[in-house]
């Protein structure tokens, strides 16, 4: 993880802030409205922007998806919605792992609730998308990227999802779940830029 967070994580700030470079006025931005605001870019940098920012915001929320005092299960409303949607906690993680396994190459694997409400889903992304550009907001989330578990589990992506359950920061989950239900502007404003997006 360290080598994820100082390399792999840290190169997509560098290049976000190279890609930027030239462009004060986007300096200004969070990464998140970078994100939600992709065609009002310049072309020119577009892509480079679009992907970097991508791979800061996700990253920044999976360091905070997991802790050392992580695991055990859901509680609260979390819960109840968990078990509304998937019908347990256990068949939860069982179509999340399943979906992370069966994501095609660099990917993320996430649990999202529509923006305007609804049943909480799992879904996958490709390269550093994030849920918020298919209408969801982000709750949980693990990388898929082969670079996340290539040192410890080689090409054991399966074994990799079902040991990384241990660690999930559940809390965090509650809290974003809670500020799922807040409309759309508050949940970015209140927690302050990144704070929100990690």
């Amino acid at each position: 993880m360290k080598l994820h967070h100082d390399q792999h994580h840290a190169s997509y700030v560098e290049k976000l802030n190279a890609a930027l470079e030239e462009h004060p006025d986007l300096q200004a931005r969070s990464a998140i409205w970078l994100l939600l605001h992709q065609r009002e870019l310049p072309g020119a940098i577009r892509t480079a922007v679009t992907n970097n920012a991508g791979g800061h915001v996700n990253h920044s929320m999976f360091w905070r998806a997991m802790s050392p005092e992580g695991g055990g299960e859901p509680s609260g409303a979390l819960a109840d919605a968990i078990k509304r949607d998937f019908g347990s906690a256990a068949e939860f993680r069982a179509e999340f792992d399943d979906a992370g396994e069966k994501a095609f190459g660099s990917a993320w694997v996430w649990l999202a609730r529509p923006q305007h409400g609804g049943k909480l889903e799992v879904l996958t992304t490709s390269g550093h998308a994030n849920p918020l550009s298919q209408a969801c907001f982000p709750l949980l989330l693990n990388d898929v990227w082969e670079h996340a578990y290539y040192l410890k589990h080689e090409n054991r992506r399966a074994a990799y999802l079902k040991g990384w359950w241990p660690v999930v920061n559940w809390q965090e989950v509650a809290r974003r779940f809670e500020r799922s239900a807040l409309p759309l502007e508050q949940r970015w404003q209140e927690d302050g830029g990144l704070a929100l997006e990690a």
